[in-house]
């Protein structure tokens, strides 16, 4: 009986020379590919293909995540997914939910930072924790970095997410945890998903309003920093607080 290959439009056509991953010899199965020469040896879609894990009729793992990266789709494309997104171009939901976890943990990674808390002496030591994690995010988040006086991370805490405008991001919200924490100084940062960190009108009112309340409230508003794809503004480098 012949075996059924999905094509790139999502249907099934005739193969009459498909074999499983299970069947390839044993050097180029991602797995056992991986155990002997390390994650560095395999290609992006096999690195995919053990996320997916298992193939679907008539397509291995390796398929499926080939077809993830056609039509000039990148990793930093699959990033920016839902598993909706993923859902559409033919991923089932349980390796959709795994792709997604994947790409979420490495956002994460750069802001756990080990057991000692960053310090932030300049824009860029922010960006190099913050830039990872919020570059492919599709909506807007904005988040509160708390800092001893030493200018150590205390806490971070993300304020909102969605559309970002004064009616949402509000001192009140944004100093609570600082007047809790003992904060001695606060950094806010927030990300453009249009990929261009040039600030809006927005931007600037809702940063003068922040300022003025850490004046009063005697928690000064170190930094105000916009990231925008791989690239980011300090409020501070642009002498805009």
């Amino acid at each position: 009986m012949k075996s059924q290959q999905r094509n790139l439009r999502g249907v099934f056509e005739p193969s009459h020379y498909h074999t499983t991953i299970k069947q390839w010899p044993e050097g180029e199965r991602p797995r056992e590919k991986m155990m002997k020469h390390g994650s560095a040896a395999l290609t992006d879609a096999e690195l995919l293909a053990i996320l997916i894990r298992t193939g679907s009729r008539g397509a291995t793992a390796v398929d499926l995540a080939k077809k993830l990266l056609s039509e000039r789709r990148t990793l930093r494309d699959l990033a920016r997914m839902s598993v909706v997104d993923l859902g559409q171009l033919g991923i089932g939901r349980v390796r959709s939910a795994a792709i997604v976890a994947a790409f979420e943990l490495c956002r994460r990674m750069p802001a756990s930072g080990g057991s000692e808390r960053p310090t932030f002496r300049a824009p860029e030591d922010v960006t190099i924790v913050f830039l990872p994690k919020l570059r492919d995010l599709q909506h807007e988040e904005f988040w509160v970095l708390l800092l001893s006086t030493s200018n150590q991370l205390i806490r971070e805490i993300r304020i909102t997410s969605g559309t970002l405008n004064s009616s949402l991001v509000h001192p009140r919200e944004c100093f609570s945890e600082a007047l809790k924490e003992k904060a001695a100084s606060v950094i806010f940062v927030h990300n453009h998903p249009s990929g261009n960190p040039e600030p809006s009108q927005e931007d600037l009112s809702i940063t003068r309003q922040l300022t003025e309340a850490g004046k009063i409230l005697g928690i000064p508003v170190y930094d105000h920093i916009v990231v925008g794809g791989a690239q980011f503004v300090s409020f501070a480098q642009r002498g805009l607080l």
